[in-house]
């Protein structure tokens, strides 16, 4: 059995820059937690560390805007915070994150506080250019340590195009506990190997709005329902399941540490790359629209390097990002990963989706 940990995100709502961000984002946040399950005290606490961080977007960055959302594992229901802003960046994080360092207008718990109310908290900071702030909060009793939060071999975030509500873009990610050595695929030439694998989909539809979403969220369905292990054969089931729909742009993966490999396959623009510490592989994927009009497909295998992350994002973010501008991004869970990215390369003028893998292999 795999040792990795994957978690279903719900209730995604980003909080922009207002006045009343803050208060919304409070009141968000502690139904969010009385929802799943988190007794008073806790979700208080939760209400608490998420004031405490969109009162410091609000008065002391650029830009900042505030993601909420539920994660669940099999067992249980967390919620999840994460903040992006595009400046001004802190030059010593840990200091930041000193008792007494709270900035005036806070509630003046300071971010050292907001650490410990949560179970796993990440930051990563770039003087100049930006901060993206990942928190975990799952059930513990009054007084007890935080529980260490949940570990997630993979994350992703999807932002609207201004003006929506509902994004077009989605993802998701399963694994595969291996077994026996498949078959190969015929005209591919691939075969699941026998060790655990993880799979993980992006999808952009079609456009945007209510329609897209539709056929992003189509496209989650059908890769959660699907037997398949190899994405060619994940991609046709998904390809089923968008006909009538606006389809959509699709792009699928199956990491296999114990192989030592990648396989990828994708139709439309979607963008991959396998990012290692001073390695950028580009990962292809052929014309078409998937749930429309498919071409044959072709699985593309690369090394998996130790020490690297599969990164897949949707037209929403360009391409032009640079692994060099963002020191120390590697270091860092896929969540705040994920941000970081989102922060550099997104744009609004489209849907934006973007999830990244990455585990000790």
């Amino acid at each position: 059995m795999s040792t990795w940990t994957t978690v279903d995100c719900e209730d995604v709502e980003w909080f922009r820059d207002a006045v009343e961000m803050p208060s919304a984002a409070r009141g968000a946040a502690a139904t969010l937690a009385r929802r799943i399950g988190l007794d008073g005290y806790r979700a208080s606490e939760v209400a608490l560390a998420v004031t405490e961080a969109a009162t410091n977007l609000r008065h002391h960055t650029q830009d900042g805007a505030l993601l909420l959302r539920v994660l669940r594992t099999p067992e249980q229901a967390g919620v999840e915070f994460v903040t992006v802003d595009t400046g001004p960046g802190m030059a010593d994080v840990p200091a930041a994150l000193s008792d007494g360092a709270s900035s005036t207008g806070t509630l003046g718990i300071g971010l050292g506080a907001v650490s410990r109310l949560a179970d796993a908290f990440d930051i990563h900071s770039l003087p100049g250019r930006g901060t993206v702030m990942a928190a975990q909060f799952w059930a513990r009793e009054a007084g007890d340590a935080p529980t260490g939060g949940v570990r997630p071999v993979a994350s992703g975030l999807t932002r609207p195009i201004s003006g929506e509500s509902r994004c077009g873009d989605a993802w998701a990610v399963r694994l595969d506990e291996g077994g026996e050595a498949g078959a190969r695929t015929p005209g591919s030439g691939s075969a699941p190997s026998a060790g655990p694998a993880i799979l993980v989909m992006l999808c952009d539809g079609l456009g945007h709005g209510p329609l897209a979403a539709l056929a992003a969220e189509a496209a989650v369905t059908a890769f959660r329902r699907s037997t398949a292990r190899l994405p060619e054969g994940l991609l046709r089931d998904i390809h089923t399941a968008l006909r009538g729909s606006r389809g959509g742009a699709v792009a699928v993966a199956r990491i296999e540490p114990g192989a030592g490999r990648l396989l990828y396959c994708g139709i439309g623009n979607v963008n991959g790359v396998l990012l290692g510490p001073g390695t950028r592989n580009g990962l292809l994927s052929a014309p078409g629209i998937v749930g429309q009009q498919m071409r044959a497909l072709r699985t593309f295998e690369v090394p998996l390097r130790p020490e690297s992350a599969l990164i897949m994002h949707s037209d929403g973010l360009t391409d032009r990002w640079k692994a060099d501008d963002l020191p120390g991004l590697l270091r860092h869970t896929p969540a705040v990963l994920a941000g970081q990215l989102l922060r550099e390369a997104g744009v609004r003028r489209d849907d934006a989706g973007i999830v990244v893998v990455k585990g000790a292999w």
